[in-house]
């Protein structure tokens, strides 16, 4: 078994999780990397790290030879896990040591446990579609990494004024949204951006796509839930030359007038679920569903 390690930043006791990882592996057999940016990250914020640490290989990129992934963080580490992912069909581990963890679910004061349970095959696999973009002209800042897990979103640049999003869905107009932007959901996305903007919550394994408009001044516009095999696209004009796209936490400025394509991307990201976990159990202890005294 090959197993890949990565984190963005370093959390407090990052150094303890990782080791009690490495701990937990080591009764298995396992090849572990760690990447290279993380291990010197590590490095840098704790001078003690344990001798089997700085053992481990290192990698820049994945290959089909891993078996599973290890994201260290909260829910935008996994968010940059998936570009290293990408297509490869990488089961993904989330080890939550942020905050609110919506993907990463996996707690960090039950490491252990966890990994044991997962390698020997206690868990699910739940597979989560995501939206790719296409722009006429290319951008290059988008040839590669052109999907998102959670959304596609449009936004003003170096203005407070609005921004017009001119809408089409399979060719078919639908209206221009005039905002000051407009997000293109997943249904994984449905519990972050477009949530707090008064989209609706999703069920990860639905088949569909939500168009989120951000603060719209068409007071009768509201979030639109449309099925996942929709093409969607947008153009978008303003008082400035440019705005802003963001793939989940990607950003790149685009010209007015470009034309936006978002469809389904033609593969799907698996994370790792413990099997007593569930996308209902994670809304009621994230969201607080439920905490009334009535109940």
């Amino acid at each position: 078994m090959k197993i890949g390690i990565y984190g963005q930043f370093y959390h407090q006791h990052s150094e303890q999780y990782i080791q009690s990882i490495l701990d937990a592996l080591q009764h298995y057999d396992a090849e572990v990397c760690i990447e290279a940016q993380f291990l010197t990250i590590i490095k840098e914020q704790h001078g003690t790290i344990s001798e089997s640490v700085s053992r481990m290989g290192t990698f820049t990129q994945l290959d089909a030879t891993y078996d599973l992934f290890f994201s260290i963080g909260g829910d935008g580490t996994i968010l940059r896990s998936v570009t290293f992912v990408r297509d490869l069909g990488i089961p993904i581990v989330g080890i939550n040591s942020g905050r609110l963890g919506f993907l990463a679910t996996i707690q960090k004061e039950r490491v252990t446990e966890s990994i044991r349970q997962i390698l020997e095959g206690n868990y699910f696999i739940s597979e989560r579609s995501l939206v790719s973009i296409v722009t006429e002209p290319p951008h290059p800042d988008l040839e590669g990494l052109n999907f998102a897990l959670n959304e596609i979103a449009v936004n003003r640049k170096n203005t407070t004024s609005m921004i017009k999003v001119e809408t089409h869905l399979n060719d078919e107009y639908l209206t221009s949204y005039w905002s000051d932007g407009l997000i293109v959901s997943t249904p994984t996305g449905s519990t972050g951006y477009s949530l707090s903007c008064g989209g609706p919550v999703i069920d990860p394994s639905t088949n569909s796509i939500v168009l989120t408009p951000i603060a719209p001044h068409n007071l009768n516009a509201r979030p639109f839930v449309i099925p996942d095999d929709c093409s969607v696209s947008l153009k978008v004009s303003g008082r400035e030359e440019s705005f802003l796209i963001s793939l989940d936490s990607r950003i790149a400025t685009l010209k007015n007038e470009t034309k936006i394509t978002i469809t389904k991307s033609p593969f799907t990201i698996k994370l790792v679920q413990l099997k007593d976990d569930s996308f209902v159990k994670t809304l009621r202890k994230k969201l607080l569903w439920g905490e009334d005294k009535r109940n």
